[in-house]
């Protein structure tokens, strides 16, 4: 490469650089008001989750067949929200959404920290432009891709932020475009990112042993919706809208019903645990 080559590369990712070094909320940020439900109560209590439907509105998400991605994220967040309020009637259940309305990745975050959240779950369905016969399960935390199929996923959810207004600002220069910027978002590592992945494993073994789903396992991945959350956070792909048959078992009842109590359970499992350290 020449001198002149890596001048303007060097150009190039200066606005990717500026995320590095951007002001992150803190632990700090979130118990400042110690009365109110969350981490400022008892950091070893799960009293608020907020269930995140990912797309919606304008953005539909991934197409399937006979339906898109947005509609069956709804349904699921809404399910699980059911559930886990009439299995655990202290937990507070908070959604970004309950219609089909576009939210900023950047306010589904907000949310979540404004209301002091102890778990960010963001409800999302798969895509393979390549194979319709990919299928399963995977569940993201924020983190560095190691594959290309990782990046893959992430800058197909993070390129929601080309339909909001002002996203350039928003989001300090970032393009979803660039495989560097992902890297780079990557680099925010967390200190809830231990409790990120042992609540992403929870969730990945219970598809596999209470809904018989084909796991592809706990993976990390640069994503916006995840970037400023500040709590333990994870983006669930429940299946795959390219395959057909996996298609017709997230829109059915059945498979709603099997996905939704697979979460609940994981959350139990999570909730118990971290509890139970008190």
């Amino acid at each position: 490469m020449t001198h002149v080559g890596r001048f303007m590369q060097l150009v190039a990712i200066l606005p990717l650089l500026a995320l590095t070094f951007l002001p992150k909320p803190t632990l700090q940020d979130v118990v400042q008001d110690t009365t109110a439900t969350g981490y400022g109560e008892s950091p070893n209590r799960l009293r608020t989750v907020v269930l995140d439907a990912g797309h919606g509105g304008k953005d539909p998400g991934a197409m399937g067949r006979n339906s898109r991605e947005a509609r069956i994220n709804l349904q699921l967040a809404l399910l699980i929200g059911q559930k886990i309020k009439s299995q655990h009637p202290d937990v507070r259940v908070i959604y970004t959404r309950t219609t089909d309305k576009f939210i900023e990745l950047a306010e589904r975050s907000s949310i979540a920290n404004r209301n002091k959240a102890d778990l960010f779950i963001s409800i999302h369905c798969n895509a393979n432009p390549h194979s319709s016969r990919v299928y399963g399960t995977e569940t993201y935390t924020m983190g560095l891709h190691k594959t290309e199929g990782n990046l893959e996923v992430a800058k197909r959810e993070n390129a929601v932020i080309l339909q909001e207004a002002n996203y350039q600002q928003t989001y300090k220069g970032f393009n979803p475009d660039s495989p560097l910027a992902h890297i780079m978002l990557a680099n925010y590592q967390h200190a809830f990112m231990g409790s990120s992945i042992n609540f992403a494993q929870k969730v990945e073994r219970s598809f596999r042993t209470n809904a018989d789903r084909l796991s592809n396992g706990v993976k990390q991945a640069g994503f916006l919706v995840l970037w400023r959350t500040t709590m333990p956070s994870v983006l669930i792909e429940t299946g795959y809208l390219t395959n057909p048959t996996e298609e017709q078992y997230l829109i059915s009842d059945t498979g709603q019903d099997q996905i939704s109590t697979a979460i609940v359970k994981a959350f139990r499992q999570y909730k118990h645990e971290i509890e139970a350290a008190n």
